[in-house]
C-alpha cells in the first residue's frame, strides 16, 4: 500500500458533524480501492471549541493546521456565536493565516437533478485574499469605516501579484478543461481597481496562446450564465463578484447542495462546501452531503495533481463518478426532491464505488 494521506479533519457546526464524517468515509473508500491508506486527526473548531477553548478557531489548531497539506472543513454558523467572537469568521481566520488565496468552485449539471440551466459545467475562479472584502484587505482591522454614524465607506483592494496569481490559476485549470478564460471585471464604473484586475489577467494571458480568453463586464455576465452558461468554461474575477457569480451558478446546475468549493494556496488546500451549516435540519440525518463529497474529491484531485499521484487522482475520479451515478439512479435527498437520508446517500456512494 503506498504511503497514507495525511487529511485535517474539523467538522463544524449544524450539519458539519454529519456531512463531513460522510465525505471521509467515502474519501477513505475511493483511496482504499486506489491501495492508498487515509490518516486523519480532528481539531477543535466552531461552537464546539467555543466551549472549549473559548474561540472557534484556537492556537492551537491554527498550530496544528501548519502540519497538514490538506484539510476537510465544514460549515460554520457565526450567527449564533457570541456576539464578541463573530468577526473575524472562522474561514476568514484559516484563510488569512495560511494565505488561501484561490477559492476554485465548480458548477456542473448532472443527470438525475433538475437543473435551470441543463448545459452549464464551469469552474469560477475567485480570488480570496482581497477585492471589495472588508476583511481581507487591511493587514489591521476592516476596510469598512464610518465617519459618522450615518456614514459608511468602504475599500476595495486589487494588487497586481494578487491578480497575477490567481490569473495563472485560471489558467492553468483551462488547459486541463477546455481551454478557454473569461475574465469578470466591472470596469466600467471601477475603472482603476477592477480595470488594473481585468488588465494583468489579460496579461497573463498573452503566456498562454493554447487558451483562448475574453471579458465580459459581472452584471453581463450573470445574465449569460443564465442565458447561455455552455460558452463558459473558466471565470476568473475578484473575491465578491466570484462569490455572487458561484452561488448563481450552484442554483442553475440545480442546488447549492450540490456546490463543492476548495480554498488553496501553493502549500496547502482546504476542502470546504459553499452552503452554511443549516442549523435547522442538523442532527435530522436528512442534510445532503454531496458538497461536502464533491469538495473532498477536489481535494484529492489537488493533491495528485501536485504530487503527480495517479491512484489518488483516480480516487478523486470515482468520487464524482459514483455521486454521478447515485443521482442519476434517483438517490436523492429531501432537498433535491427526494427521500434518502444523508446516511442513505453515502451508503449508496460507497456502494457504487
Amino acid at each position: 500500500m503506498n504511503e497514507p494521506l495525511r487529511i485535517a479533519v474539523l467538522d463544524g457546526d449544524g450539519i458539519g458533524p454529519e456531512v463531513v464524517p460522510a465525505a471521509l468515509s467515502v474519501a477513505e473508500r475511493a483511496l482504499q480501492r486506489q491501495g492508498v491508506g487515509l490518516q486523519t486527526v480532528r481539531l477543535p473548531f466552531g461552537a464546539t471549541a467555543i466551549d472549549s477553548h473559548g474561540v472557534p478557531v484556537p492556537g492551537s489548531t491554527l498550530d496544528a493546521l501548519a502540519d497538514f497539506d490538506l484539510w476537510l472543513v465544514g460549515p460554520h454558523d457565526s450567527a449564533s456565536y457570541p456576539a464578541e467572537l463573530r468577526y473575524p469568521a472562522p474561514g476568514a481566520v484559516m484563510r488569512k493565516q495560511f494565505g488561501l488565496f484561490a477559492n476554485l468552485r465548480p458548477a456542473r449539471a448532472v443527470a438525475g437533478v433538475e437543473a435551470t440551466t441543463g448545459d452549464i459545467d464551469v469552474l469560477i475562479v475567485r480570488e480570496n485574499s482581497e477585492g471589495l472584502y472588508a476583511d481581507r484587505n487591511m493587514a489591521v482591522g476592516s476596510g469598512e469605516f464610518m465617519p459618522t454614524p450615518d456614514v459608511a465607506l468602504s475599500v476595495g483592494l486589487i494588487t497586481r501579484v494578487a491578480t497575477e496569481r490567481i490569473a495563472i490559476e485560471a489558467f492553468e485549470a483551462a488547459r486541463r478543461r477546455r481551454g478557454h478564460v473569461t475574465v469578470v471585471h466591472k470596469a466600467n464604473v471601477l475603472r482603476m481597481t477592477t480595470g488594473l484586475f481585468r488588465d494583468v489577467c489579460l496579461q497573463v494571458g498573452e503566456r498562454y496562446p493554447d487558451v483562448r480568453v475574453d471579458t465580459e463586464h459581472v452584471d453581463a455576465m450573470a445574465a449569460l450564465l443564465v442565458r447561455r452558461p455552455g460558452d463558459f468554461d473558466v471565470v476568473v474575477t475578484e473575491n465578491l463578484f466570484g462569490d455572487i457569480l458561484s452561488d448563481l451558478a450552484a442554483e442553475l446546475s440545480g442546488s447549492l447542495g450540490l456546490a463543492p468549493s476548495l480554498n488553496s494556496s501553493a502549500e496547502r488546500a482546504m476542502a470546504q462546501a459553499v452552503h452554511g451549516a443549516a442549523p435547522d435540519i442538523a442532527g435530522r440525518d436528512i442534510a445532503n452531503p454531496v458538497a461536502t463529497i464533491a469538495s473532498a474529491a477536489m481535494l484529492l484531485r489537488w493533491h495528485g495533481e501536485r504530487s503527480a499521484t495517479s491512484s489518488v487522482l483516480r480516487a478523486a475520479d470515482a468520487i464524482d463518478g459514483a455521486v454521478a451515478h447515485v443521482l442519476a439512479d434517483g438517490v436523492l435527498t429531501a432537498d433535491l426532491g427526494g427521500s434518502a437520508s444523508t446516511t442513505e446517500f453515502t451508503a449508496a456512494v460507497i456502494g457504487a464505488l
